[in-house]
């Protein structure tokens, strides 16, 4: 089932990015940025799931998008860790790729439902 595939792909980024997290130096910076990754990277697997559950087309449309959006977030927080040179490119450059194609598909979700 599609639903699921993207319900998985969600949950394997998450672990994916907690990773990432526990590969950052330990600072007050990367502290922060920790925090800001871990809430925006495991928000939209929960949001999707809660979408699949939707009361109506509208609370699925919502939801998705709530997710696409946190989705974005997580794609910043990736490349800011990158541009600041906490932890090099070669190590994000999968999550950041996969960040860009889940926004994609949640978006493209969220239009085709909401058309229908």
């Amino acid at each position: 089932m599609k639903g699921d595939d993207i319900a998985d792909r969600l949950l394997d980024f998450a672990v994916q990015v907690l990773r990432i997290i526990a590969a950052l130096p330990k600072n007050p910076i990367t502290g922060h940025i920790g925090k800001q990754l871990t809430r925006s990277a495991t928000a939209p697997g929960a949001h999707y799931d809660e979408a699949r559950g939707a009361e109506s087309r509208a609370d699925f449309v919502h939801k998705v998008r709530i997710a696409c959006k946190e989705m974005r977030e997580s794609r910043y927080w990736l490349r800011l860790i990158v541009r600041a040179g906490l932890l090099p490119e070669r190590e994000l450059s999968a999550a950041i790729d996969e960040a860009r194609q889940l926004t994609a598909i949640l978006t493209a979700s969220a239009n085709t439902a909401s058309k229908q």
